[in-house]
C-alpha cells in the first residue's frame, strides 16, 4: 500500500510540473536580447534535480556502487568508507515516459556499468560530461549569447562548447562535448548536437549511447529566472525509439553570480597516475565487478 502512495505521488507530481510547464510557457514573452529579435538567455543557470545520480525514476540506494549483500545489496567496496555521502536520492526522474527504451543487449551494458560505477563513470577521472549530462551536473553553466553567436561554459572541468550559428557539416572527428549547432523556433533556442564520443555517460547510473546519438536540445524562456530544458535523445544502436528527458532550470541569483573554477583533472592525478610516482603513495586496487559473475538486479 504504500509503495501504491508513492507510485500515486509521483505521477501526480510529474503531471503538476508538466502542466505548470505548458502554462507558463505559453503566457510569458521574454525580454529580447543582443540584436532584439531572440529572447535574451544571457545569465548562469543551474538545474536543481537528482539526474546526475540517475535520470530514470527512482527510489533511494545505499550507495553509487552496489554488491549483493547477506539480505540485499550493499555498499561496494569503493564506496563502503563514504557511507550516506555515496547514498543515491530519490528522484521522480526526468526521462518523459518513464524508462529509457534500450535494446536488450545495450539495457545489459546498462547494468554491467552500474555494477562497476567507480571504474567506468567518466566523471570519476574528471572526463568532459558530454551533452545532455553537462546541463544538469551539480554545479551552474552560463550562457553568453551575442547577436548571432551563443557559447555555453560549464563550471565542471571549465567545459566549453561553441556553438555554431550555420551547420558546418558532419564533424571531421568526435568529441567529449561533440558538435553543436543552433536555430532558433520562435523563442526556443534549438541546439542539435552530433559526434559525442561514445564514453560520456548520462549519469552515474550507467546509462549510456554510442557514437551515433544525435540530441536535439531546446531552451525556452518561462520566466525571467526560469528556462524550460528538453533534449530529445535518437541513437538506433542503443536505444528502440527516440526519447526524451526534460527539466527547469533556474537562474542563479546571488548578485555577484558567476561561474568559478573547477578544473577537476588535478584532482585525478593520484588516482590515475598516482602509482607510477617513483615513491608511491599507499593505496588499494579495488575489485571490478565486471570481471565477476553479474548478479542479479
Amino acid at each position: 500500500m504504500h509503495l501504491i502512495r508513492t507510485t500515486t505521488r509521483l505521477l501526480a507530481g510529474t503531471l503538476a510540473v508538466s502542466a505548470w510547464t505548458a502554462f507558463a510557457a505559453e503566457d510569458y514573452v521574454a525580454p529580447r536580447g543582443p540584436g532584439g529579435v531572440n529572447p535574451d538567455l544571457n545569465g548562469v543557470w543551474q538545474a536543481m534535480n537528482e539526474a546526475n545520480y540517475d535520470i530514470e525514476r527512482h527510489l533511494a540506494r545505499a550507495s553509487m556502487g552496489l554488491r549483493e549483500g547477506p539480505e540485499g545489496p550493499v555498499p561496494d567496496l569503493a564506496t563502503l568508507y563514504l557511507g550516506a555521502v555515496a547514498s543515491v536520492p530519490p528522484s521522480l526522474g526526468v526521462v518523459e515516459g518513464g524508462n529509457i527504451p534500450y535494446k536488450p543487449e545495450a539495457l545489459a551494458t546498462r547494468d554491467e556499468n552500474r555494477r562497476s560505477w567507480a571504474h567506468r563513470d567518466p566523471e570519476v577521472k574528471c572526463y568532459l560530461p558530454g551533452v545532455p549530462r553537462a546541463t544538469y551536473m551539480p554545479q551552474p553553466f552560463q550562457i553568453l549569447q551575442g547577436e548571432k553567436e551563443i557559447e555555453i561554459v560549464y563550471q565542471y572541468a571549465g567545459a566549453v562548447r561553441n556553438i555554431y550559428s550555420e551547420d558546418p557539416g558532419p564533424a571531421p572527428v568526435d568529441s567529449w562535448m561533440g558538435q553543436s549547432v543552433a536555430s532558433w523556433d520562435g523563442d526556443t533556442l534549438v541546439l542539435t548536437v552530433t559526434a559525442q564520443d561514445e564514453r560520456t555517460w548520462f549519469d552515474r547510473a550507467g546509462n549510456h549511447h554510442s557514437n551515433q546519438m544525435v540530441v536535439v536540445e531546446r531552451y525556452t524562456p518561462t520566466g525571467p529566472n526560469h528556462l524550460h530544458y528538453e533534449a530529445t535523445i535518437t541513437d538506433p544502436e542503443t536505444f528502440t525509439r527516440p526519447w526524451k528527458i526534460s527539466m527547469p532550470l533556474y537562474r542563479r541569483m546571488e548578485p555577484n553570480a558567476m561561474i568559478l573554477d573547477f578544473k577537476c583533472v588535478e584532482f585525478v592525478e593520484e588516482l590515475i597516475y598516482g602509482e607510477y610516482r617513483r615513491e608511491p603513495l599507499e593505496r588499494f586496487h579495488l575489485p571490478d565487478p565486471s570481471a565477476e559473475p553479474a548478479e542479479s538486479e
